[in-house]
């Protein structure tokens, strides 16, 4: 599918931008299913100024989207329509603070951030590790895993909104829950700072070893999305998927794991609907079986072809 393009126009009402804007641009690179159609528009802020910007002057009526690290989303083999942003390297720095604080950028990744902690003697962020995202991610999911989620270590997060007004939450204003934060969805965050305690690196280093060892024994490491679905309250969704008989099921060119039922992985050829299909279908299943309804926790945003 192609889109108008709408680039020319946006480019000539913003003459001071100074990112990237690129028309129909194919997303499947940028997800780790390595599926999904294109981008009407992607768009690549230098900076959180450039960003606010780009939204101050784009019109309102023009959707916008943000991506990650996309390790959690499946774009739709229709594409995106409107303006997909994709923070790239003014939004990857990490530095360390006074009283065991870290300051991070939205697009830096999640295990960059635990190591950095780590070197520094900062324990309780060493979670981030086992999460394969970026800080944004986490912020607009409260990320969490091995024992840790983002709603424990957040001090505040600064983002732009819609209008393209900078905008900082403090932690009680987030709305946490659990993998969801209460921010409204077209707030883009730019940045956080975090808690840490004083720690032993070499005991910090020890535990994040510990986190990758029981990732890579237990969890997938094809073409996937992380975690599919969220545990139900006192459940374990895997568990319901297992017992639902889903184990290896397959559409198309998607799987559920062998090793792990809560990961859809794409065998190679798999397309955007076969994976959504084929959650669904898992759902389908386990309701019947279990009675339980699983929520998504990977997004899947777009158009279906």
């Amino acid at each position: 599918m192609t889109f108008p393009d709408i680039t020319s126009d946006l480019k000539a009402r913003m003459p001071q931008l100074r990112g990237r804007m690129m028309a129909n641009q194919t997303l499947d690179p940028y997800t780790w299913f390595r599926v999904g159609g294109p981008a009407q528009v992607l768009f690549s802020p230098e900076d959180p100024d450039d960003l606010a910007y780009f939204l101050k002057m784009l019109p309102a009526d023009v959707p916008v989207m943000v991506i990650g690290a996309a390790s959690n989303t499946i774009v739709r083999d229709g594409g995106v329509r409107g303006v997909v942003i994709r923070l790239g390297r003014g939004f990857n720095d990490v530095s360390i603070e006074a009283d065991h604080r870290v300051r991070c950028g939205a697009a830096i990744l999640d295990v960059l951030v635990a190591r950095a902690a780590q070197k520094a003697s900062i324990a309780g962020l060493a979670f981030l590790s086992g999460i394969p995202g970026t800080i944004g991610g986490a912020l607009r999911m409260n990320g969490g895993a091995y024992g840790g989620e983002t709603k424990d270590v957040l001090i505040e997060a600064y983002a732009i909104d819609r209008q393209g007004n900078r905008v900082t939450y403090a932690n009680a204003d987030m709305g946490f829950s659990y993998r969801h934060a209460g921010v409204p969805e077209d707030v883009i965050f730019v940045g956080a700072l975090l808690q840490g305690k004083a720690g032993d690196a070499d005991a910090i280093a020890a535990e994040m070893a510990d986190i990758k060892a029981k990732r890579e024994a237990s969890q997938p490491r094809n073409r996937t999305g992380g975690s599919t679905f969220k545990n139900p309250p006192g459940r374990n969704a895997w568990k319901l998927i297992d017992e639902a008989g889903c184990r290896g099921l397959t559409i198309g060119g998607a799987q559920v794991s062998e090793l792990h039922c809560n990961f859809l992985i794409n065998l190679g050829n798999a397309t955007a609907a076969d994976i959504e299909t084929l959650g669904e279908t898992v759902r389908e299943r386990v309701r019947a079986h279990s009675g339980v309804e699983l929520e998504w926790e990977i997004r899947r945003i777009g158009e279906k072809a």
